[in-house]
């Protein structure tokens, strides 16, 4: 009965986690979407901007950069088209191997991404503060 209790908690506590992760993201998107970005969007250029690739530059592989932000590969391939469509990114050839595609920002991509972190902040302070505190 007690492990019973235990298990229930444990499955509770879980889907709180799946709650606040989920109700967050929402609110980024909503607050974001006037700025042309999602919550994933942002997320890439924020790792971006934040520079200490693994490597000490700017500049991510993408596996680094999808390991980072919690997205399949194939999944961060298509965000970063499109964010380079946008002129926020680029990518280019690993100078260490050849069969590496590296993002980096643009200064288009600063300037979106120092526009915008301000509202990205406010929402997780917003959302999250109270439960980290």
């Amino acid at each position: 009965m007690a492990a019973k209790k235990a298990e229930r908690a444990l499955v509770e506590q879980w889907r709180d986690i799946l709650a606040v992760h989920a109700h967050t993201v929402c609110e980024l998107d909503r607050e974001l979407h006037p700025h042309g970005l999602g919550a994933s969007d942002f997320e890439v250029l924020d790792v971006l901007a934040e520079g200490g690739a693994p490597d000490g530059g700017c500049a991510y592989r993408v596996q680094e950069l999808a390991d980072r932000v919690h997205l399949s590969q194939s999944a961060l391939s298509r965000l970063v088209a499109r964010l380079e469509k946008d002129g926020l990114v680029t990518r280019g050839m690993c100078s260490e191997d050849r069969r590496g595609v590296r993002v980096a920002l643009t200064d288009a991509g600063r300037a979106r991404h120092a526009e915008v972190l301000p509202v990205q902040r406010a929402v997780l302070a917003r959302m999250l503060g109270e439960r980290v505190a």
